[in-house]
């Protein structure tokens, strides 16, 4: 299976200026755990996670005050829609990370996660029967 057959092609792009807060509501209303930032002042994509906004709350940062662009991962690894999810399942653990951005010729086309790739492996009648 490859990752176009497990990635989500919702996706969420938002700026550096949008506010943590904003970010949340955005991410959270598309049901996605995280969201691509275009900001071509720091080098064009990066990815903010639902990790990212959690780790400055617990830092007591303020998410109306805080943004996208200052906890925005910018040294993102992409993936291929040709990838096989082995391929994307390896980069997520040698890298650490949960999400991947799904790239083509015209730019971000979908996010996969763990838990899409987890998903595709694992039938859905075998968890059902349990």
């Amino acid at each position: 299976m490859l990752v176009r057959d497990a990635m989500s092609t919702v996706v969420l792009t938002i700026g550096p200026a949008h506010t943590l807060r904003q970010a949340a509501r955005l991410m959270s209303a598309r049901r996605v755990g995280a969201a691509v930032v275009l900001d071509s002042d720091a080098g064009g994509l990066g990815i903010l996670t639902e990790r990212d906004i959690l780790n400055s709350l617990a830092r007591d940062q303020d998410p109306d005050v805080e943004t996208a662009g200052s906890h925005t991962t910018h040294d993102v690894v992409f993936a291929a829609p040709t990838w096989t999810l082995a391929e994307a399942a390896e980069a997520m653990t040698h890298g650490g990370f949960r999400h991947l951005v799904v790239l083509d010729d015209r730019g971000p086309v979908g996010i996969v996660s763990v838990r899409d790739i987890i998903r595709c492996w694992i039938p859905v009648h075998s968890v059902a029967g349990r």
